[in-house]
């Protein structure tokens, strides 16, 4: 192996700073494999973690991190050299759960920076059974490093269009288009969908629609009211139906959580997307009244990884303009800036 020793940067205390350590290899065992980290990008999760008092499911101190790229250099010989993407939920593959299907809530599942050490480091140790390998092909247009995002920025909004059955001229309202959300509106044109991007940063929504979104709206001081009134206009011009909205909850606030509610009409599906600790007063009679549905998703079930990394290598998704990529080593200025909402790309930290 070229190297003896992991370095990572750990969180030992909520809001403090990470710091480096370093320790040996580890030792695996039949089922596992060291994967030397390309990249690991910085999740809303990470930050609640840091920031917002979330518990971790491992005790402090823990290395976070679970969107992850790299290349495996120990474990069995098969595995050796590979190019891999490290599935943000990696489920046991054997529960009554992950036989229905939704392995991706398996509660014997494993989360990078979360159950385990995850890959703000130089190297992870994982399990090697729902790794998603990276065909060559992907790496003459993307770099190792970039192609991180596609462990939850881009899978998870993946899963949830697939699970609120979105087709051809529906209409889709993806509200938050930030590191995540930008993916979910560029997702639903894939799917044939006419996409509406609400956020109240003008330079986000102008990179969605410079990027073939069909219409934005930027809400900012705007009231529910005046809201629902521009998005039926916009629904009107668009020539899509009136009914079965699918609406994308991204923004990982109460204030958006709210107006997604607030958009349900008849046969409506509201996806809630991102988290936060807030709390919501709702009627929820409204989706009895509406006949309409509210559904969750987590993370994405590693069976759908393939998908993903196929609409990219064929051209289909772009990834590279909304990915900037900066030293591992500078982890905790990177994590104070994405706090304060300083970048407009998703941030991805490389080992140096």
């Amino acid at each position: 192996m070229e190297e003896k020793k992991i370095s990572s940067w750990k969180m030992t205390e909520l809001h403090g700073e990470f710091k480096f350590t370093e320790t040996t290899f580890p030792s695996l065992n039949e089922n596992e494999v060291l994967v030397k980290v390309a990249g690991c990008g910085v999740c809303h999760t990470d930050i609640s973690f840091w920031h917002y008092g979330v518990k971790t499911k491992h005790s402090l101190p823990l290395t976070l991190g679970h969107e992850i790229s790299g290349t495996v250099i120990d474990g069995q010989e098969s595995w050796m050299g590979k190019n891999v993407i490290i599935p943000a939920v990696l489920p046991c593959g054997n529960c009554e759960l992950c036989k229905k299907g939704r392995g991706n809530i398996c509660q014997n599942q494993l989360m990078p920076g979360n159950d385990f050490d995850g890959g703000f480091a130089s190297h992870i140790k994982v399990p090697f059974q729902h790794i998603c390998v990276l065909p060559d092909s992907i790496l003459e247009k993307h770099s190792l490093s970039k192609l991180a995002i596609i462990a939850d920025a881009v899978t998870t909004p993946y899963q949830v269009i697939k699970k609120s059955k979105l087709e051809a001229d529906d209409f889709a309202i993806i509200i938050g288009v930030g590191g995540v959300g930008i993916y979910c509106a560029l997702l639903a044109k894939i799917f044939g969908a006419k996409v509406l991007a609400i956020d109240i940063n003008n330079k986000k929504l102008m990179t969605a629609k410079e990027n073939g979104i069909d219409e934005i709206l930027n809400i900012k001081d705007l009231d529910i009211k005046t809201i629902k009134s521009n998005v039926r206009e916009i629904a009107k011009s668009l020539g899509v139906s009136k009914y079965n909205w699918k609406i994308f909850e991204m923004s990982g606030t109460k204030a958006g959580q709210e107006l997604g509610f607030a958009l349900v009409s008849f046969a409506s599906t509201l996806c809630i997307v991102s988290f936060t600790l807030d709390k919501l007063e709702v009627r929820l009679s409204n989706l009895m009244a509406f006949d309409a549905e509210v559904i969750g998703t987590w993370g994405c079930k590693p069976e759908l990884y393939p998908e993903v990394v196929e609409l990219i290598n064929k051209g289909k998704l772009n990834i590279n303009a909304f990915v900037e990529t900066f030293p591992l080593s500078k982890i905790n200025e990177v994590f104070k800036n994405t706090l304060e909402h300083k970048y407009e790309k998703r941030s991805v930290l490389v080992p140096d």
